[in-house]
């Protein structure tokens, strides 16, 4: 197989971009993350793509439970501010005000929509884990435009 042609095929799969969350015992991690989709309408399953050497993939895994930031179409800085490693200051994570949810995770003050996960089961293959989380708890703040990775310029993935 052709590994650019590879990479050109995978990369017109449709990505949004998003922030996750989780906390275990005092511990919080966010980061962006792009695999993210709905799984089952009943129960409301949502399937997460975690890169397995990030602090987030080890803090989902011990809390069992996640939440995904919804990000605006202009919030392209928002999603690479989660680029690093978490950093928590007060409510400040990375920078940003959060509340806390019901899951313990961060809830960025800053995005329109956002859910809350309990992981029912995972799949651990490759560089990643896909997490399946039953939807706890959803919030919506306003109407808006999500961001997707195919209009940052950005390239993930293939």
């Amino acid at each position: 197989m052709d590994a650019d042609m590879k990479k050109k095929v995978l990369r017109q799969i449709t990505y949004g971009l998003y922030v996750a969350s989780a906390a275990h015992e005092g511990q919080m991690s966010a980061g962006t993350v792009n695999w993210v989709s709905q799984a089952s309408f009943g129960p409301p399953l949502v399937m997460m793509g975690v890169k397995k050497d990030s602090g987030l993939h080890d803090t989902v895994k011990k809390s069992n439970s996640f939440i995904v930031n919804i990000l605006s179409a202009d919030q392209k800085q928002l999603a690479e501010d989660f680029f690093r490693p978490s950093t928590v200051e007060g409510n400040m994570v990375n920078g940003h005000a959060f509340t806390t949810g019901s899951t313990g995770g961060a809830v960025l003050d800053e995005v329109y929509s956002y859910f809350e996960c309990n992981v029912t089961g995972s799949i651990e293959q490759g560089d990643h884990s896909v997490f399946v989380g039953e939807v706890v708890e959803v919030g919506s703040r306003r109407d808006d435009k999500p961001l997707e990775m195919w209009d940052t310029g950005w390239f993930y993935g293939g």
